[in-house]
């Protein structure tokens, strides 16, 4: 890439993605920030293709909806190292039904019936504030959904994905667990508290629903992979290693890093050079994290290193 390119790409405020699903199939596609709060939809037709404008450099997670088939959800790093000509971002979503969260959108449990219409307009206008970068508005809008349904799970899910994405991780769990006495049944609530207690060191209570959400959706890459962060937090490596190679298996770019739990796994069993190939493959999918220049010094380290 020219140089004069590359500082254009870097100096980019935001970038474009494009985006084809294979086989071609009209879908709707959400595009949801994995790190910090985000939201932006739009549809595919009937050749597949979709696209989202002006997205600011950082991880994402692609969530495809087929009506009657079901969802898959993709992590992409969009970043200069990512991007072609012009700022714009090409990928290819493989539709593959045997990994797709079925469609089950055509039943609706009695309780979602009774949230009011103003309700549902307040959660789609968070959606909206997210899209601008507005969280406090964001924020206010699912206050008032939640205020006017109480039994609305999926606002209270939406409030502590927010909550968590920010670091307040008290009230993410208080959101989360109100969501799961809102709807008992609802999946998201429970993979995201299994992700809050991994994150405070809590590993008792994140085996609990990291194993329900592995259980219930083996093919979320999330629920896999922070299965496989319990069992690293509680010392179980073998059982660690299995379930974080699976959800690179599923979602090899996953924004929760399984490559870095996994190769610090391979450190503490003497095994520098799967480590730096593990860190090698974590790079190649994010080209731009943060953290890459600290991670190729590790890497020379580790295959300068005896054994390596």
């Amino acid at each position: 890439m020219p140089a004069a390119l590359l500082l254009l790409l870097l100096l980019a405020d935001s970038f474009d993605i494009r985006g084809t699903l294979v086989p071609a199939t009209a879908a709707s596609v959400a595009l949801h920030g994995s790190t910090s709060p985000f939201h932006a939809s739009t549809l595919a037709g009937a050749d597949g293709r979709f696209r989202f404008r002006n997205i600011p450099q950082g991880t994402y997670t692609l969530i495809v909806f087929i009506p009657g088939q079901g969802e898959t959800r993709k992590t992409i790093s969009v970043g200069p190292s990512t991007a072609g000509p012009k700022g714009r971002i090409e990928i290819a979503v493989r539709l593959d039904e045997s990994r797709m969260t079925p469609d089950r959108s055509s039943v609706v449990p009695l309780r979602e019936l009774a949230i009011p219409r103003k309700a549902r307009d307040e959660y789609r206008n968070a959606s909206r504030r997210l899209q601008a970068r507005d969280i406090p508005g964001a924020i206010a809008c699912l206050e008032r959904a939640v205020q006017l349904a109480p039994q609305f799970a999926a606002a209270w899910n939406f409030l502590g994905t927010i909550a968590y994405q920010t670091r307040r991780y008290a009230d993410a769990e208080k959101y989360f667990l109100r969501a799961l006495e809102a709807d008992p049944n609802a999946y998201e609530p429970v993979v995201n508290l299994g992700g809050v207690y991994v994150t405070l060191g809590r590993f008792d209570e994140a085996w609990k629903y990291n194993l329900n959400a592995v259980l219930r959706r083996p093919n979320d890459a999330l629920a896999q992979s922070q299965m496989g962060m319990t069992y690293f937090g509680l010392g179980r490596y073998d059982l660690a290693e299995k379930y974080l190679l699976e959800a690179i298996r599923l979602d090899p770019a996953h924004f929760s890093h399984p490559q870095l739990t996994l190769a610090e796994i391979c450190l503490r069993r003497g095994q520098p050079a799967r480590a730096a190939g593990l860190l090698e493959d974590f790079l190649r999918r994010h080209p731009d994290n943060p953290a890459r220049d600290s991670i190729r010094a590790v890497i020379s380290r580790l295959r300068g290193s005896p054994g390596s």
